[in-house]
């Protein structure tokens, strides 16, 4: 098979997989719901009008799919945007398969997914079930339920079969790495009319600078986190101040929870923090990057830390930005007339300690290298930089960063690479993970192989003339 079909194969399985488990993670029919086979009618002729039953059309180990699972995965797909003219019912049954296969295989392996966490999960999702239909009772009607215990019952399982579908495909997939000889072997084994073409990329480097604090204001911030410090000891809810007034807008409305570990990619200030505390232990007020935060710890398993915090950013002043705007436009008239070079002014000016080590340079975090792919690249980016010419700098940019607070920026394009044929020195890293990709699929393969021959697997009336990939009915 051709290295550009197999990798297209290889992504829109990925994209189905990524689209049906965004459709069971938001309540759909259980498919492990127990129902007793139904017997097929006869196929309908023009004349008959005949009411399809639905029934159980394939069992893999102890997971069944319906007939039905089928079209609510359609269904699924066509409003997320999707099209499924080209996806045929004997190929979403495959995908169906899969996923059975890896959540039926993640309990033979002892994979364990802890009923608390598949609880937070479940009630972050019907919270915003209930903020998108106003209320649980038309959540429950929407989904058409007969009660809300029957509602929750069914989103647990299927959130828990979702999680176990998900780690043992990843447990599959982490197993897998690629080295320089592999990555060079596999470029030269693509014929030369089948050489990938990459789109038109550029990178781009860019100037911060952060509007300063009072030391007013950060004591202010201070005090208000000792404040609900004291009052959660005297018995008020972490939880609920944390909803409440966090400014970490990833976990406030989860009431600011988090499991970690060490490797886990939180600053190295946090983390020393909340390796520090023992269970039901709330930290003093500290500084990241970030702003302020408290640490509560709720478990401690083995090397996983469970927590709560609360992140308190400073205010910035009027004034404050002001001064910032007027640093910012300083060091770009600085740039400009020929006193200092951008990537200088970035290493001894700019604030963003990430970038100002590479003279501002951006890393692309989808691809970890400095290139950015004009067609995939994040919008406010590309409509920043997409009509600068050469040498040229962008006014300044005042960046509301959720996560840091107000900044200025400014912004250049520090090369342009056309659209192009493949090329190993170029392109490396790129080609590096088309190499691991196809090795992962290989790898994933070799595995379907292999369980597909020891699992109990079942395909019910028309479906056992599907002409799937995998060998589903052991022919």
């Amino acid at each position: 098979m051709p290295l550009k079909t197999k990798i297209m194969k290889f992504i829109n399985s990925q994209l189905i997989v990524a689209v049906v488990t965004a459709f069971f993670a938001v309540g759909t029919a259980n498919a492990q719901e127990i129902i007793k086979d139904s017997v097929k009618t006869k196929p309908q002729t023009k004349t008959a009008q005949k009411v399809k039953v639905d029934g159980i059309i394939a069992t893999v180990g102890d997971y069944i799919i319906l007939d039905s699972d089928i079209d609510k995965s359609f269904l699924e797909l066509s409003s997320q945007g999707q099209s499924v003219k080209d996806i045929t019912r004997c190929q979403m049954l495959g995908k169906l398969l899969e996923e059975k296969l890896y959540a039926h295989q993640a309990i033979q392996d002892s994979i364990v997914i802890k009923d608390e966490e598949v609880k937070e999960k479940m009630n972050e999702q019907i919270a915003y079930m209930v903020e998108q239909l106003s209320s649980m009772e038309n959540v429950i009607k929407y989904f058409k339920k007969d009660s809300e215990e029957d509602f929750r019952s069914e989103l647990f399982e299927i959130i828990k079969t979702n999680k176990l579908t998900t780690e043992m495909r990843n447990k599959i997939i982490n197993a897998v790495e690629i080295t320089p000889e592999e990555t060079r072997n596999f470029f030269k084994s693509i014929p030369q009319d089948e050489l990938p073409v990459f789109g038109a990329e550029m990178e781009v480097a860019q100037i911060v600078i952060t509007p300063k604090i009072t030391e007013e204001e950060k004591q202010r911030v201070i005090n208000r986190l000792k404040e609900i410090k004291a009052e959660v000891l005297a018995g008020s809810s972490f939880k609920t101040r944390a909803v409440i007034y966090s400014d970490d807008r990833g976990s406030a409305s989860n009431g600011g929870f988090y499991k970690i570990n060490r490797k886990t990619q939180f600053v190295k200030e946090f983390k020393d923090v909340a390796f520090s505390l023992g269970e039901g232990e709330i930290s003093e007020p500290f500084e990241t990057e970030y702003g302020y935060h408290i640490i509560m710890v709720e478990k401690i398993k083995g090397q996983e830390v469970e927590l709560r915090h609360i992140l308190m950013m400073p205010k910035v002043s009027d004034q404050a930005l002001k001064e910032a705007r007027e640093k910012i436009i300083t060091i770009k008239n600085k740039i400009e007339s020929g006193e200092i070079t951008f990537a200088e002014a970035a290493r001894t000016m700019s604030d963003e300690k990430e970038t100002r080590a590479n003279g501002g340079t951006l890393i692309n975090p989808k691809t970890q290298d400095t290139h950015f792919e004009l067609t995939k690249m994040d919008p406010s980016l590309y409509s920043e930089v997409s009509n600068l010419k050469d040498n040229a700098i962008t006014a300044p940019i005042l960046d509301d960063d959720p996560r840091t607070g107000k900044k200025y920026k400014i912004i250049t394009v520090t090369n342009r690479i056309n659209e192009h044929t493949a090329d190993y020195g170029k392109d490396y890293i790129k080609i590096k993970d088309l190499a691991l990709k196809e090795k992962q699929i290989k790898a994933i393969g070799k595995w379907s192989d292999e369980k597909i021959k020891e699992t109990y697997i079942k395909i019910n009336g028309e479906y056992q003339d599907c002409l799937f990939i995998n060998n589903w009915l052991k022919k």
